[in-house]
């Protein structure tokens, strides 16, 4: 279960995204959305985006710094699009439908 700490920067994270992209999906998954993080632990947030360049990503790099930073949370990010996920490799691992089963969607 995700924390109400962990929640806050998430939705943080996400409210800050949404002014620089359009989000479709962004979820918590990994130890911090099963309630079994340690308090190293990062914040583990997959982000579905219409579409992502280079500057996008680094983007969204900078940002999970800087939200992380201001609220003591490492966050590591895995950003996609729908694109590859239909059609691309990052559809056919298996992190993707542990996110999608389990991730907690924001």
């Amino acid at each position: 279960m995700l924390s109400r700490d962990d929640h806050q920067v998430a939705v943080c994270f996400r409210d800050r995204l949404r002014q620089i992209a359009p989000v479709v999906d962004l979820r918590v998954y990994g130890s911090r959305a099963r309630g079994d993080a340690s308090p190293e632990s990062d914040l583990d947030l997959f982000i579905e985006l219409e579409q992502v360049s280079p500057a996008l990503r680094e983007a969204v790099s900078v940002l999970a710094w800087e939200v992380g930073f201001e609220m003591e949370r490492v966050i590591s990010t895995l950003v996609v699009t729908r694109n590859q996920l239909e059609h691309g490799a990052v559809g056919a691992n298996p992190i993707i439908k542990n996110i999608m089963a389990e991730g907690v969607r924001l």
